[in-house]
């Protein structure tokens, strides 16, 4: 009787003992083999074109190209990858961003083990897979509100400590101009002043801090 093929799987993650741990769990399933790794999400597209894997498991953040812009680009290239986002954040942005990418899936890495093994073969039976924990985060902020791009930088240097009138100088922008797009995001935010927006914008994933971008 001829052997059943194994699920061929391209593991990404920036993180040398989780990408060792990561492997290590999937190679000791009888269905499953590790056709590849990358520590990034450039390494991960390269390797994506060499092996064509049925399954990717990629890390959401990395420095450099990130999980996100990496699972956008596989996607776009070859439409009918199948991937997981694996990460350790539950920002909900993060989600809608991994999913409007194109990943079919997102887990929590504190989820590896029997949960990342039945999300590979439901992937690979074409069904997206969102755990209740996570789909519970998507809920919490629904419907979505999204920042304009002038918004977002201006509480990406706000988090950086940034009064108005530096925000302003930075952007080449009136201050007055800065206390507007202040006033927008913390309704956006349902939040009431500076640090309020900056937690909240950390916590749901919209902004990351330096070096996780």
């Amino acid at each position: 009787m001829k052997a059943p093929e194994q699920i061929r799987i391209l593991c990404v993650d920036d993180h040398p003992i989780v990408l060792e741990g990561l492997v290590s769990i999937i190679r000791l399933q009888t269905d499953m083999t590790v056709v590849a790794e990358a520590g990034d999400g450039n390494a991960a597209v390269e390797k994506y074109r060499e092996h064509e894997p049925d399954v990717v498991v990629m890390d959401l953040r990395m420095p450099g190209l990130g999980g996100v812009e990496a699972t956008a680009l596989i996607r776009k290239e070859f439409p009918s990858a199948r991937i997981i986002v694996l990460t350790t954040y539950e920002g909900d942005e993060d989600i809608h961003r991994a999913l409007e990418a194109g990943a079919q899936a997102f887990l929590l890495k504190n989820m590896m083990g029997g949960a990342l093994l039945q999300t590979i073969r439901e992937v690979l039976a074409g069904r997206r897979c969102v755990p209740p924990p996570v789909a519970a985060r998507l809920a919490e902020h629904t419907p979505r509100i999204l920042l304009s791009s002038r918004e977002l930088e201006v509480l990406k240097l706000m988090a950086e400590g940034l009064r108005n009138k530096e925000i302003g100088a930075a952007l080449s922008i009136a201050e007055n101009t800065v206390k507007i797009h202040t006033v927008n995001i913390f309704r956006k935010l349902n939040v009431t002043d500076r640090t309020q927006a900056v937690v909240s914008a950390f916590k749901r994933g919209i902004i990351h801090f330096k070096g996780e971008e």
